[in-house]
């Protein structure tokens, strides 16, 4: 038989997972299928250094505190692997993993969810696969002989030692790698503009909040306030924060384009490399919604809130901001997790 829950989630990282603590609160019968082998998401794949920019009790998905991680304020990715894991253990969340969906159809009753392993129906689908599995490299012209690779391909400093390195991005991925690199590469980082770094004493939970505020202000209507852009860039978490003030962190413009040697700026300097590093983001990995045609100019759906407007009973949860205020964050993503479902409920339970 074809298995039919009333609610497919596509995507068992930690949207997946809070929209999974939801559903189990209203009493939905559904599945969660993810494409992994084992919990914790894109948090299974960070760098080594890689750590949360807030405290572990204001990284929290709905229902359960983050346990604190030894002393220290800032937890690394590893910690946030072992909280999702037993996360889902302590909700007995139906996660099935080692599923690759590969197409979201509408069908007369709903949705026909097609994978590799089997075929589901369900009443209504929450798609929650986030951005990882897509990383955007920017067009530049020109072609390098070295090596170049996306942050989601760096693990650490170690294979990097004596190189010369470019690190590419303004955001928190690049400073975070090229404070990694300090010491142990020679590194350049060049930015689109001059960084921003956060005070000291700001993190995500505060960045959250802000979002928030903004967010709530927009919607009723109110001049906007100034979202999280207008504090900066930069999470100051302690790598980063020693990096810059031991100056190891001055970043220069952005180049123009590669040659086989390495970057090359309007102004004919270029910097020889062995390595480029790009830290340049990521889109939303929405290739299974195809069938549904769905795709707007932007790269996003079409979305009020979570639920996409061209196709009822189907909702985004936790690809960023579009899909609710840092809605792509352990902090943001259970709120917008919470929306979705209240909203799936009423469509099949009538309240």
């Amino acid at each position: 038989m074809t298995p039919s829950p009333q609610v497919v989630v596509v995507g068992g990282g930690q949207a997946g997972l809070a929209a999974g603590y939801y559903l189990r609160r209203a009493g939905l019968d559904f599945v969660i299928l993810d494409a992994q082998t084992q919990p914790g998401g894109a948090w299974l794949h960070g760098w080594e250094s890689l750590r949360l920019f807030s405290p572990a009790r204001f990284s929290s998905l709905p229902g359960w505190l983050m346990p604190p991680y030894r002393d220290e304020w800032y937890p690394p990715a590893s910690h946030v692997v072992d909280y999702l894991t037993a996360y889902e253990k302590r909700y007995e969340l139906p996660v099935h993993r080692g599923v690759t969906v590969t197409a979201v159809e509408s069908s007369a009753d709903g949705f026909t969810v097609t994978a590799d392993t089997g075929t589901w129906t369900a009443k209504a689908v929450i798609s929650a696969t986030g951005t990882w599995w897509r990383p955007f490299l920017p067009l530049v012209p020109g072609s390098f002989a070295g090596r170049q690779l996306h942050a989601v391909d760096y693990r650490g400093p170690g294979e990097f030692a004596g190189q010369r390195v470019v690190v590419v991005g303004g955001g928190n991925s690049g400073a975070q790698i090229a404070a990694d690199l300090t010491g142990i590469a020679e590194v350049a980082w060049a930015t689109r503009r001059a960084p921003r770094f956060l005070p000291d004493e700001v993190d995500g939970h505060v960045l959250f909040d802000i979002a928030t505020r903004r967010r709530q202000a927009l919607d009723r209507g109110a001049a906007d306030p100034g979202g999280v852009a207008g504090l900066g860039d930069i999470v100051a978490v302690p790598p980063v924060r020693r990096a810059r003030d031991a100056g190891a962190l001055n970043a220069r413009p952005m180049f123009t384009r590669l040659t086989p040697e390495g970057p090359l700026w309007p102004d004919g300097t270029t910097i020889e490399a062995d390595v480029v590093i790009w830290c340049t983001g990521f889109r939303p990995e929405l290739g299974h919604l195809a069938p549904l045609k769905l795709r707007s100019t932007g790269g996003h759906v079409r979305t009020e809130g979570t639920r996409a407007l061209d196709v009822p009973g189907l909702h985004l949860v936790g690809y960023g901001d579009w899909t609710g205020p840092a809605s792509a964050t352990l902090i943001g993503v259970g709120r917008t997790a919470r929306v979705a479902v209240a909203d799936i409920a009423a469509q099949l339970l009538g309240g």
